[in-house]
């Protein structure tokens, strides 16, 4: 074989897969059949932690991957800070390897013996990446077989250096993987996975998502705002198999209509001005977990057709693209809006209707369980308190827990959590009295409004209310201004101060008898 067919067929092995243990372990069989190699070590210096870290190991029998710190001595240490400083030798040739530090190190932490070596220094970018270790048991290596190997030095260097980057994107893909984890678990604790009113109030709706939970089917949540939709589809994907999934949540009424395609189903690159890379939606990012449309009442009835065929055949494609792109989702839905009255009035196709609501599940609104209200008030103290840092938890009165449970809350869950947000922060130290909120007569859409304060016809000028004061101070005195239990004294103002207030307002001297 001529050298230029040579190095073709040995680059080919080198480069022949992106699992280096797989290249090195293809090349060493065919260099085989010209030098007497029976091992091959892929390697480079850990300065951090004055160590040598084998990346790859290959013999006759396979191929390993490896991640392996070897400790070295000081002897060996030096060697290999003039090894990686010395920028002109192409190769070391080694006969008797045991008599060197840095060989007999690396032999006896590997557990071999070999009676031939040759290292090769690896270099991208003019500096230093690692080493090949070439290795012969029994035979000798020439100082032409030498030459062989540092022939192949570049498609060495670029695979060295291939596996390096794998492995550094392997390592972040791990780091991003557990990174994930922890998040979803911070997000469950954040919003809530533990429902409030699971064995009371919303007893029945906890019942069917233990129904559900295991099945693909779509869910459809029906309540008023604020009543915990969120919640509850949570519930559905964390009691999943999905669980380990993504649940990707989407607000159908928070994306203008321009962009919705774009959103839920992705671009390509060029699919529109100002698309300058490929994106993907969200229905590909929930791929093997869980999608949370909320407020699907909200979307036009254009995107309505396109998402009528992921229910019905789970397949997208991204805008301006022609690929199908197959997914394995799970839809939960959520609105507030009457879905019937939409579909009487063309707002809502009804062919999408019977897809979605397969499994609806109405969620009560606050003022149809107050018996949660207790159990939500303590939940919510405990969390607004951290939030706000308060050294203690605050007594609610019980007149306070009263005027709760009498109010009929219009916004639901989503009201109390303000309310109690806003008494912490008026009264810290309790104890509660909420008494910024007053009972009302609110019914299920039939919500009263606050009336306009009525206008009194008794004065209230602030003239009027200074001077009765006065007159109540100076009967307890017993009309005295000086001295000790006099009126000034009791205001808390200069005599004289007292007297031409009382001037200005024609309040007489007199003593009491």
């Amino acid at each position: 074989m001529d050298t230029n067919e040579f190095f073709k067929e040995a680059t080919l092995r080198i480069c022949g897969s992106l699992e280096i243990e797989r290249s090195l372990h293809s090349t060493l069989l065919f260099l085989k059949s010209v030098l007497p190699v029976d091992i091959m070590f892929l390697e480079r210096y850990d300065t951090d932690a004055a160590s040598t870290r084998t990346i790859a190991r290959a013999e006759v029998a396979n191929g390993t991957r490896l991640d392996l710190l070897t400790p070295l001595t000081p002897a060996a240490r030096e060697w290999a800070a003039l090894y990686r400083t010395n920028k002109t030798k192409a190769y070391y040739l080694y006969q008797d390897p045991d008599s060197r530090p840095y060989a007999s190190e690396m032999m006896r932490f590997h557990g071999i013996k070999l009676n031939s070596v040759i290292v090769m220094p690896l270099k991208s970018g003019g500096l230093p990446i690692g080493s090949l270790i070439v290795g012969s048991e029994a035979g000798r290596f020439t100082t032409r077989d030498a030459e062989i190997i540092t022939s192949l030095n570049e498609p060495f260097a670029l695979a060295m250096s291939n596996a390096l980057q794998y492995n550094e994107l392997k390592h972040l893909k791990d780091l991003l993987a557990d990174d994930n984890k922890y998040l979803q678990k911070e997000l469950r604790n954040i919003s809530g996975i533990e429902i409030i009113g699971a064995n009371h109030g919303l007893k029945d709706v906890m019942q069917k998502v233990k129904q559900v939970a295991d099945s693909d089917s779509p869910v459809l949540l029906l309540g008023e705002t604020g009543v915990g939709k969120d919640l509850i589809a949570n519930a559905i994907h964390y009691s999943s198999p999905r669980s380990s999934g993504p649940m990707i949540t989407v607000n159908c009424g928070a994306i203008p209509e321009s962009l919705i395609d774009s959103e839920l189903f992705g671009h390509e690159k060029g699919a529109f001005t100002g698309a300058l890379s490929q994106k993907r939606g969200r229905f590909e990012r929930a791929d093997n977990g869980s999608i949370f449309l909320d407020e699907i009442g909200e979307l036009p009835l254009q995107a309505q057709v396109r998402f009528l065929r992921v229910l019905q055949d789970k397949i997208i494609e991204r805008v301006g693209g022609t690929k199908s792109i197959k997914l394995d989702i799970r839809v939960i839905a959520a609105t507030n809006k009457d879905l019937h009255v939409m579909i009487s009035n063309k707002e809502f196709r009804e062919d999408l209707w019977y897809r979605l609501s397969v499994f609806p599940i109405y969620i009560p609104p606050l003022r149809e369980r107050k018996i949660d209200i207790p159990a939500l008030l303590q939940y919510l103290l405990e969390r607004k308190a951290d939030e706000l840092n308060l050294p203690a938890l605050p007594e609610v009165d019980p007149e306070g827990l009263d005027r709760l449970t009498d109010y009929d809350w219009p916004g639901n869950v989503r009201e109390l959590q303000n309310v109690v947000e806003r008494e912490l922060i008026i009264n810290p130290k309790g104890p509660l009295y909420f008494e910024n909120i007053s009972p009302t007569t609110v019914k299920a859409g039939n919500i009263q409004k606050d009336k306009p304060p009525e206008k009194s016809d008794e004065s209230v000028h602030l003239d009027s209310i200074v001077a009765s004061h006065i007159e109540k101070v100076l009967h307890q005195a017993g009309g005295r201004i000086h001295g000790v239990g006099g009126a000034a004294e009791l205001l808390g103002i200069n005599p004289s101060t007292l007297r031409n207030r009382m001037d200005k307002l024609g309040i007489s001297y007199k003593r009491n008898e």
